[in-house]
């Protein structure tokens, strides 16, 4: 079985098949395994009720949405009885539930026999995982956007399934990301999760020009503002805080206004690509014989709202897994 993305996704269906008995092959484009999962803050969650996943991603595909709800916890499960430990035995949000792992223990965990810097071959043949991390880069050249993600996700899974007649779900144009320093902000990949400007629903927003775009009310992920900032924008508050001081740190533009507040510069970030390629409950790509995709790879999940890209990442790797091994 040929697994082509080394992130969260690539690696447990790696594992899984291993723990099943089946051989397998793993390449990574990159020059470290992990891919954005070690980027993050590693936190694996879903809604604590299902109703709040189908609202708060109102466009999704309801089926892949309930498997990755009622799975994830036996998924997380499965990491901690391989040596996974957590950090949170679960989330600081009323609304989640999950758990916190530490991303370089747990990539350290999982990467096994990974072929570094080796892309997915243009002539790649089934069986095959996409598991290469979306498009976010893609995506964030095209709009001008800051990306808050490891630099190989730049569509190549897509490109391969596109060119062989799979599909693509809807919000393509949808991504999960934060706000951040803008430039000339120094921002390095260990800084994505200290920097990223978690303050949004306590600040005015303004434009570049100084037109108050603040939204009347935003959710508690702050996804919504990352979408709303774009390329840059201004977060206006009435007082500092460690967020603001690592913003300024770190080269970012903070000024301190005539009436006494703080405006910090920032722009959004991308995290991750929200649309993909069509995929079933199995993480069969639709249209495509013996392809299977996990992670952001697919999309279809948290169309039109957020939710955890590392919990698609765990649960369609597992089932890519299973379905693999039934199957072949």
């Amino acid at each position: 079985m040929l697994i082509a993305g080394a992130g969260m996704a690539g690696l447990v269906c790696a594992a899984r098949l291993r723990e099943l008995g089946r051989d397998v092959c793993v390449l990574e484009k990159g020059t470290r395994p992990g891919g954005s999962m070690l980027l993050s803050s590693c936190v694996v969650w879903r809604h604590l009720e299902f109703e709040d996943f189908r609202a708060e991603c109102p466009d999704g595909d309801p089926a892949l949405q309930r498997l990755i709800w009622e799975r994830l916890d036996d998924a997380l499960q499965w990491l901690v009885s391989l040596g996974a430990e957590p950090v949170w035995e679960d989330t600081e949000n009323p609304r989640t539930t999950g758990k916190r792992f530490d991303p370089r223990e747990l990539t350290t965990l999982l990467a096994h026999d990974v072929e570094l810097e080796t892309p997915l071959p243009d002539d790649a043949e089934p069986p095959l995982l996409l598991a290469c991390g979306g498009f976010g880069k893609r995506l964030a050249a095209e709009r001008g956007l800051l990306l808050r993600a490891n630099a190989w996700s730049d569509g190549a899974a897509l490109d391969y399934a596109l060119e062989r007649g799979a599909s693509t779900t809807p919000g393509m144009d949808e991504f999960y990301g934060r706000v951040m320093p803008a430039p000339p902000a120094r921002i390095r990949e260990e800084d994505f999760v200290p920097l990223s400007q978690l303050y949004g629903r306590v600040a005015q927003v303004l434009t570049d020009d100084g037109v108050d775009i603040t939204p009347p009310a935003v959710a508690w992920h702050e996804n919504d503002l990352a979408n709303l900032v774009g390329r840059r924008a201004w977060y206006v508050v009435g007082e500092t805080n460690e967020r603001i001081e690592a913003a300024r740190a770190a080269g970012g533009t903070v000024v301190e206004r005539d009436d006494g507040r703080i405006a910090v510069h920032v722009a959004a970030a991308v995290t991750h690509t929200i649309g993909g390629l069509a995929v079933d409950t199995n993480a069969r790509v639709v249209g495509l014989e013996g392809v299977w995709a996990a992670g952001v790879d697919a999309g279809g999940v948290a169309t039109g709202g957020y939710a955890s890209g590392l919990a698609q990442a765990l649960v369609l790797g597992l089932a890519a897994a299973d379905d693999v091994a039934a199957s072949i």
